[in-house]
């Protein structure tokens, strides 16, 4: 579905020397390198995390595959189309979804937003009416069509975008942030409608977020890029399992207030050995066994 190869951004950053007309007249610049060299592919039907602190150059990849930046160097290719001379055949087939940047008509009601890209996107009526009824019927939304998108709050808008970007039936949706202005039950009917898309209509999701329940419930697949390069490249549940070398046991004893917690190897014998010494020696009443945080596992990355 998607493939890049040896991509290469650099631009020219100006040098601050704290003398005004000196920096005015006869600027000083240096190249800073946005991406060296990044390789990766997806395939179709896979739902990936692209994980990043900030200035490792997320955004600028992202800009270059869906061409709103051009790179300097190298390949891609969506469903094996150049976006430099195919983006509007690709732009039928994905959708894009950033979470700082509306898409939206502003001043107008919701519905002229929506018959626009029906009209765009060459949209069946029939298939339109049944997508737009489905989603904003799990979003909860359908009273606010007719409402313009300027007097709706920002998590009512985000649901709408992300409506908005599923009309056409799209192969690949790239988010950015997308969860950024929504609830935890918004987020809990995004999660459900994206897995289901993915899993019924082959659709392939490729996910940036700082919001870790976003990439544990969306992506089955991790990216980790740091300082321009790709520092890991592998499925979610194996850097889980290679880099979670701890579990934490947190247990409520009867009469007790707090609950108490151990931290064990990860392994099975060892937590099966410390469950049944818990139910043995103490009179447990609740108890939950949990893995150490992707955060801290994908922090290890960047030291």
């Amino acid at each position: 579905m998607l493939e890049v190869k040896n991509v290469k951004k650099d631009f020219n950053r100006r040098i601050k020397t704290w003398k005004r007309m000196k920096d005015f007249f006869a600027p000083k610049y240096e190249k800073f390198h946005a991406l060296k060299g990044i390789t990766f592919d997806i395939q179709q039907w896979e739902k990936v995390a692209f994980i990043w602190p900030n200035g490792a150059g997320k955004s600028t990849t992202i800009k270059a595959i869906l061409w709103i930046l051009h790179y300097d160097n190298g390949k891609i290719r969506i469903f094996g189309k150049d976006p430099l001379t195919e983006r509007e055949e690709i732009a039928k087939q994905t959708a894009s979804v950033f979470g700082q940047r509306s898409q939206l008509l502003y001043h107008l009601p919701l519905i002229d937003s929506f018959n626009f890209f029906r009209i765009m996107y060459d949209i069946p009526q029939d298939k339109f009416d049944e997508r737009l009824n489905k989603f904003s019927e799990k979003f909860g939304l359908k009273e606010f069509l007719d409402q313009p998108v300027r007097k709706l709050s920002l998590w009512q808008r985000m649901k709408w975008e992300i409506t908005a970007s599923l009309l056409h039936e799209p192969k690949a949706i790239f988010l950015d942030e997308p969860t950024v202005w929504l609830d935890i039950i918004a987020k809990k009917v995004l999660y459900e409608i994206l897995n289901e898309i993915n899993k019924k209509e082959n659709v392939t999701i490729f996910l940036t977020s700082h919001d870790l329940n976003d990439i544990e419930n969306l992506c089955d697949r991790a990216i980790i890029i740091n300082k321009w390069e790709i520092l890991y490249d592998w499925q979610l549940e194996d850097l889980m399992a290679t880099h979670a070398n701890k579990k934490f046991i947190r247990y409520k004893a009867k009469d007790t207030l707090q609950r108490e917690e151990i931290v064990i190897d990860n392994d099975a014998e060892t937590v099966q050995k410390t469950l049944k010494y818990l139910f043995e020696n103490k009179e447990v009443e609740d108890v939950k066994v949990e893995n150490v945080p992707l955060e801290d596992v994908i922090e290890e990355f960047y030291h």
